[in-house]
């Protein structure tokens, strides 16, 4: 007999999003104040001619490429781009970088060749204590950058490496993931509402 012939699946789906509502339940309290300070620094950053820098590894490459998408394209309103970049889509700068300086160097080279003061550099790390990501708080900070991070409950050592981090009262990968992109989208929604209001 198949799963599908069974309540398995639906018993899984179940379970998921109980444990996705309460986690997304504990956002306010948990990241209300890092959420604030973090809209207000993009609104500041981007109003003022600078650009967000994104980088993260696996599932969080796929979001820092997420979100550069939604600001340098549209969240949800026809409006002028927003200079954003993700650090992970260069193949060719990623396999020189690595090969050259090894993978931990592979986003604070970029920051240190790209980031100007005022800038922000979000790095997204589930767990962190992604050493690439790091490295790039380190070199943001360096280069008078703004360093923000997104990561789950413990902070790991990315929580004293940032300005401002964010965490995730989670210890669960997905469960982490999913609240980030509701976070990001939160935020998208936030920016293009101050700074393109009617």
């Amino acid at each position: 007999m198949s799963p599908s012939e069974t309540d398995e699946p639906l018993k899984t789906l179940h379970s998921i999003l109980q444990q996705n509502r309460k986690v997304l339940s504990l956002l306010p309290e948990a990241c209300g104040e890092q959420y604030r300070q973090i809209t207000d620094a993009f609104i500041a950053a981007l109003k003022n001619g600078n650009k967000v820098l994104f980088c993260g590894n696996g599932g969080s490459a796929a979001d820092a490429q997420h979100v550069a998408a939604e600001l340098v394209g549209r969240f949800q309103k026809h409006r002028l781009p927003l200079p954003a970049l993700a650090l992970t889509t260069d193949t060719s700068l990623i396999t020189s970088i690595s090969n050259d300086y090894g993978y931990n160097h592979v986003f604070a080279r970029q920051v240190e060749a790209l980031a100007l003061p005022g800038d922000i550099v979000a790095g997204i790390s589930t767990s962190g204590n992604s050493d690439s990501i790091l490295m790039a708080m380190h070199s943001a900070k360096a280069r008078n950058a703004l360093a923000i991070g997104f990561t789950g409950k413990s902070g790991g050592k990315l929580q004293q490496s940032c300005d401002i981090c964010l965490c995730v009262p989670s210890t669960v990968t997905a469960r982490i993931q999913e609240a980030h992109i509701l976070i990001w989208h939160a935020l998208c929604e936030e920016i293009e509402e101050y700074l393109f209001p009617g």
